[in-house]
C-alpha cells in the first residue's frame, strides 16, 4: 500500500495548509471551505497522474489533434458532512464521475467522550465495480469511519482501485487503512501526517473538527 504525504515536497498545498490551521483564518467559513476544496482539486489532480490513459483522436476546427484521455471510471465518494467541500474540489477535477454519500458519524459512549464508536445511517451510490474509487473524507483520525464508509461503498461492487483521499492522516489513522483495506490496490493520499491525537480522539495539532469549521457548530 502505497501511502503518499504530499507535505513531504513544497508545492503552494503547504500555503492552503497554513491557512486552514490558523485559528484567525477558520472565523471566515467561506474562506475555510475554499481552501479545503482547493486541497481537493490539488489531490485529484495528482490522482489523475496515476489512471490509465489511450489515445484519443480530437476534430478541431483546423484539423484532427491527439490526444490522451483517461480511460478509469471513477466513483467519487465522500462521509457526511465534513466531506461535503472536500469532494467537491475533486467534482471540480473529475467532472464526469460518478457520485457516492455515506453518512457516518461519531457517538460518544462514556460521559468525558474519550470512547468513540462510529454510526452509519445513509448511503446514495452507484455501483463501483471495476472502477477507480476515490473517497475523500478530510480527516483520517482513527480510521473507524473511513473503513465503515467503504465497507458500505464495497456493498455495491468491486473497485479496480481505491484512493483513500484526506487532507491530515495520522499514523494510527493510516495503520487501520493498512489493516483493513486491500492492500494490493489502495494508495492514501494526505496533505499532511500529524503525530497524533488528543483523548477525544481529534488530531492534533490539526485543525478542530472539519464540519463545524465549515458549517458552524451542531447540537
Amino acid at each position: 500500500m502505497d501511502i503518499i504525504n504530499l507535505s513531504e515536497h513544497n508545492s503552494i498545498i503547504n500555503q492552503y495548509m497554513a491557512e486552514i490551521r490558523d485559528i484567525d483564518y477558520q472565523k471566515n467559513r467561506m474562506l475555510f471551505r475554499n481552501n479545503i476544496m482547493r486541497i481537493g482539486e490539488y489531490e485529484a489532480f495528482e490522482i489523475s497522474k496515476t489512471l490509465d490513459y489511450e489515445a484519443r483522436e480530437v476534430a478541431t476546427p483546423l484539423g484532427i489533434a491527439k490526444v490522451n484521455v483517461p480511460t478509469d471510471k471513477i466513483v467519487l465518494a465522500t462521509i457526511f458532512r465534513a466531506g461535503l467541500p472536500f469532494h467537491q474540489g475533486f467534482l471540480n477535477i473529475f467532472d464526469h464521475a460518478g457520485n457516492a454519500f455515506v453518512s457516518a458519524y461519531r457517538e460518544y459512549k462514556d460521559e468525558a467522550h474519550h470512547e468513540v464508536g462510529i454510526h452509519v445511517e445513509y448511503l446514495a451510490t452507484p455501483s463501483i465495480d471495476k472502477k477507480n474509487l476515490i473517497i475523500a473524507d478530510p480527516m483520517l483520525a482513527t480510521g473507524g469511519s473511513m473503513e465503515l464508509g467503504y465497507r458500505a461503498f464495497a456493498s455495491k461492487g468491486t473497485p479496480k482501485k481505491i484512493n483513500v483521499a484526506c487532507v491530515i492522516a495520522t499514523p494510527e489513522g493510516i495503520d487501520h487503512i493498512k489493516a483493513t483495506f486491500p492492500d494490493d490496490k489502495t494508495t492514501v493520499w494526505c496533505a499532511a501526517i500529524d503525530p497524533g491525537m488528543n483523548e477525544h480522539k481529534y488530531i492534533v495539532p490539526g485543525f478542530g473538527d472539519a464540519g463545524d469549521l465549515c458549517y458552524g457548530d451542531k447540537l
